[in-house]
């Protein structure tokens, strides 16, 4: 099997698995409590994909001197927090960010 056709085919298979949890489950089969809790399922995911990214460095190592990552993570927020605007979030992150890395 060609590398192509094996990830085309577990592109297929990831889909259906997700679909299929979402064609069967219908939306009157959860009461109002099971959405409620539900609801905080991405705010809770969010920190830990988020975490290793900014402070751990390619080797797994914890760094927190010399990281540019905590100071434009830092900014996004505090942007993010006064524009509760998610473009101006990501936008200011990446340019100190980048600014930080480049020209710092």
């Amino acid at each position: 099997m060609s590398d192509w056709a094996l990830i085309i085919y577990c592109g297929i298979i990831t889909y259906l698995t997700r679909f299929s949890m979402i064609a069967i489950l219908k939306k009157e089969m959860f009461n109002h409590r099971i959405r409620e809790v539900l609801s905080y399922v991405p705010s809770a995911i969010f920190p830990a994909i988020i975490f290793p990214a900014i402070f751990l460095n390619d080797f797994g190592v914890f760094q927190f001197e010399d990281n540019p990552k905590i100071l434009a993570a830092a900014v996004a927020m505090i942007i993010g927090i006064l524009s509760r605007n998610i473009i101006a979030t990501i936008i200011s992150g990446l340019a100190s960010y980048w600014f930080l890395i480049f020209v710092v």
